[in-house]
């Protein structure tokens, strides 16, 4: 498997679990600033490496009136100060191709979105910045499709990739999680990261919001972690009821600790290669 470096991080077999962990969208400065801190604070204790995560601009929203966070220009300054009060890389999703090379600038890992996962120019652009590339996989595509999304990357140039699972679409407002695709898609030889909180997401349940099941994103992250990944990828926040966004599929940063200690434990269970 190739080995990803990651600021002063490297993921892939051998390497500790990478935690991408924060808000869904950014909440202003103080509070993204809050909630980074205290994630940083859990994983330096957990001895794990931390990645912020926090969207500028959540494109997908169910409603037309749904909060979308600060938007580009507003919302790179936000993550360029959180970086560099945290001292930790970050990482937020891009959308359209003009965001890209100005989000490069800022970030260390630039996500591809699930449901843009399949769009050439975006993969394209992502590749052609040499940031490091992490692809959600989309909730229509199975495991073995995302080879298509690698062969994209590496075409163009680019082989600092990892992918995400973050569920699959099983009928209305469901999503379902085959743990399978997690080995399938780390047989690609590229990091594999779970996406832990999005898993348990109930997409539109809400009508014009998504819905969630918390309660059951800390089994994800151990299933997880027991049949092998790289890395986990959660929404973290103070109080997950305030959340602007994704809050019922959110884990409350009280918790995070335990979460993270049940996974580190398990994954030094069975260390991969």
């Amino acid at each position: 498997m190739k080995t990803v470096a990651i600021g002063n991080y490297k993921v892939g077999a051998g390497h500790p679990l990478l935690v991408m962990a924060g808000p869904c969208v950014l909440e202003g400065y103080e509070r993204s600033l809050m909630i980074g801190r205290r994630a940083k604070a859990i994983c330096e204790k957990v001895g794990l490496p931390y990645v912020f995560k926090a969207s500028f601009d959540k494109a997908n929203r169910s409603s037309l009136t749904a909060f979308r966070g600060p938007g580009l220009e507003e919302g790179l300054e936000i993550l360029k100060q959180i970086k560099k009060d945290l001292g930790v890389p970050v990482v937020s999703d891009v959308h359209e191709t003009y965001q890209v090379e100005k989000a490069a600038e800022v970030l260390d890992i630039i996500q591809i979105p699930a449901f843009l996962c399949r769009q050439t120019d975006l993969l394209v652009a992502a590749a052609h910045t040499g940031r490091v590339v992490n692809v959600k996989k989309g909730q229509f595509l199975a495991p073995w499709d995302m080879k298509n999304v690698i062969n994209k990357l590496v075409g163009s140039g680019t082989e600092k990739i990892m992918l995400t699972e973050r569920g699959a679409s099983f009928g209305y407002n469901t999503l379902v999680t085959d743990m399978r695709s997690l080995p399938i898609m780390r047989d690609f030889g590229y990091p594999v990261i779970m996406d832990v909180t999005h898993s348990v997401q109930i997409p539109g349940g809400k009508g014009t919001s998504s819905g969630g099941q918390s309660q059951y994103a800390p089994h994800m992250a151990r299933a997880a972690a027991a049949v092998g990944v790289d890395g986990l990828f959660m929404e973290v926040h103070d109080n997950p009821a305030e959340a602007l966004s994704d809050g019922p599929n959110m884990i409350a940063l009280d918790k995070m600790e335990q979460v993270l200690l049940d996974a580190k434990a398990i994954d030094a269970i069975g260390r991969r290669e």
